[in-house]
């Protein structure tokens, strides 16, 4: 199955739901007032947002008007440019300039923050990278031993302690090893919920100061992991790990689960910050670098 072929499987909940609002859309005779607030109700639908949909429709009205456009298929295309330039926010590829390069996952229980960190760390050994796991999160309960599951099928290396342990110490032990190893990359997975949001940010705060006085040169990525499936909720979870963490990245979880995909153009747009990868299935292969055109084309 190619790269767009497995993309709109992934998504086909959230293109089904689409189609069933904006394909009748499209197949209208003309573009009128009934056209454009017809497909501003189809995009809300799709989780775009009411404040979204309605600045994409009016930017399509522009183009429609500034390029004469006649039917609602030439439409169609001028959306998918509209919908794309909002998904172009930034770098979607994590630059691996230095080595190494530090990654920290960040994100509430319960959205695939260890399952995306497993997949993560397969596409990073396939492209040649040798790959450290960093098992920072030491509240929840087996998270390192999920985590070191992971690192099994992904054929990495993990650097870990028990359950409790200082996660600032974990991240110590991680650097030491990427040294002695010749580690091109750390994936460090963090806790999701702490007692508090002042607990959460001392304790990302904390590793990031050991971060930076171990590694200065070092790059550092900070992805944020969503749950697609929660929809607007994922966007006010967005906001406030944005506040906290200084997110420099984010990835789209769940999304074959999904009939409001659109989540992905409301976040990158609000946040400006640029969707990385998406993911769409169980399997270790269903994370996929995020491509704002291929990903277009696979909703409309």
């Amino acid at each position: 199955m190619g790269f767009l072929d497995k993309l709109k499987s992934g998504l086909a909940k959230t293109k089904k739901a689409m189609e069933s609002t904006l394909g009748n859309v499209f197949s209208m005779s003309e573009i009128d007032d009934d056209f454009y607030d017809e497909l501003e109700e189809g995009l809300i639908l799709a989780d775009l947002g009411a404040g979204l949909a309605a600045e994409a429709v009016e930017q399509l009205r522009d183009l429609v008007k500034e390029r004469r456009l006649k039917t609602p298929e030439e439409a169609k295309l001028a959306l998918r440019e509209i919908l794309v330039q909002m998904l172009n926010v930034g770098q979607t590829t994590i630059p691996m300039d230095t080595k190494p390069t530090v990654v920290l996952v960040i994100g509430v229980n319960g959205v695939g923050k260890t399952t995306t960190i497993g997949k993560l760390s397969h596409i990073l050994k396939d492209e040649g990278k040798r790959v450290l796991l960093c098992a920072a999160d030491t509240f929840r309960a087996a998270a390192a031993d999920q985590l070191e599951i992971w690192a099994g099928r992904a054929g990495v290396d993990i650097v870990r302690q028990d359950e409790g342990a200082d996660p600032g110490s974990v991240v110590f032990d991680a650097i030491a090893a990427s040294r002695s190893r010749g580690s091109d990359v750390i994936l460090c997975d963090t806790a999701g919920r702490l007692h508090n949001k002042q607990n959460l940010m001392n304790e990302l705060g904390k590793i990031a100061r050991i971060l930076d006085r171990e590694l200065p040169e070092a790059r550092k990525e900070v992805l944020l992991v969503l749950d697609g499936t929660t929809g607007q909720n994922g966007l006010q979870q967005a906001r406030q790990f944005k506040e906290i963490a200084g997110v420099t990245g984010l990835v789209l979880t769940k999304l074959d689960g999904t009939a409001k995909g659109g989540i992905v153009i409301a976040v990158a747009r609000e946040l400006q910050v640029p969707v990385k990868y998406i993911g769409v299935g169980e399997q270790i292969d269903d994370l996929m670098p995020f491509n704002a055109e291929s990903f277009v084309e696979a909703l409309i």
